[in-house]
Formats: structure tokens, C-alpha cells, sequence
């Protein structure tokens, strides 16, 4: 008797990316920050030149699809928190800020060795240029809905 693997969906893709996302709050919750706070704190580590809270806002939303107003306070919250600082009008992080993203990262990689691991490289592209393609196409439906 064979299985058959079920055909990815939008459910499958959702349900996946709560699974891991729920990990990730676990560990962030235990460093006092949101998963929207981490996502803004890593888009100012990450970034290129400094930032300004636009920079950042757009950047957060982009990926989130969040309400700016909600960014803007996760980007208030970072700023009491000390783990981004304002640098005339951009926002660049701390020192505190990149420890934190660098210790949630080391907390969250056995875990994702765990969950990544002993999947095929070939499935692992497959999945990529599947996901790669949903993202694009839901990009595009959103941009059309809020045209």
C-alpha cells in the first residue's frame, strides 16, 4: 500500500509557518520582545546604511503586511526598551539589540536543525521555488486588493 503525500496548500503553508513561528515567540517571549519587535530589530541590523523609522516601517510592512501604526509602536517599544537608539533621524540598533537577536538565534538554530534537518536538498529547492512563487503571486493579489 503506498501513501501519497499531501499536495501543499494554503492551510499546509499556514499551518507551518504558525508551527515555526510558535517556537520562535517561545524563545523571543523569554527575551522580552514580540516576533514584530524582532522582525523591525533585525531589519535595522541588517540594513545596509541607517535606517530611518520610515525605512524601517516600510520594510516591517512589507514583510508582515502589518499595520503601520502597529510597527510604529513595536519601533517605540524597541527604542524604551534601549535595543534601538534614534541617531539624529535614523534608528540604528545597539549593541544590546544585536546580542539579543544574536543570542535568540543561537537558542532558535538547534531547533531548527531539528526541524530542517534530514529533509533532501532537492525537496528543500522544490519547496523554496514553490514558496518563493506563492509569495509573489499573494503579493500581487494583495497590491491588486489594495490598489
Amino acid at each position: 500500500m503506498t501513501t501519497t503525500a499531501p499536495l501543499a496548500d494554503a492551510r499546509a503553508l499556514g499551518l507551518a509557518h504558525y508551527a515555526a513561528r510558535g517556537v520562535l515567540e517561545h524563545v523571543l517571549a523569554r527575551h522580552g520582545v514580540t516576533f514584530q519587535q524582532q522582525v523591525a530589530l533585525r531589519a535595522a541590523v541588517t540594513a545596509d546604511a541607517p535606517q530611518t523609522p520610515d525605512d524601517l516601517v516600510d520594510q516591517v510592512r512589507s514583510s508582515l503586511k502589518a499595520d503601520p501604526a502597529d510597527i510604529r509602536a513595536a519601533l517605540d517599544e524597541l527604542l524604551a526598551k534601549r535595543l534601538l537608539v534614534a541617531d539624529g533621524a535614523h534608528l540604528r540598533p545597539t549593541d544590546a539589540g544585536r546580542e539579543l537577536l544574536a543570542a535568540a538565534a543561537a537558542e532558535t538554530a538547534p531547533i531548527g536543525a531539528r526541524v530542517w534537518g534530514a529533509i533532501p536538498t532537492e525537496d528543500l529547492a522544490a519547496a523554496g521555488r514553490v514558496l518563493a512563487l506563492v509569495t509573489e503571486r499573494a503579493n500581487a493579489e494583495l497590491a491588486a486588493l489594495t490598489a
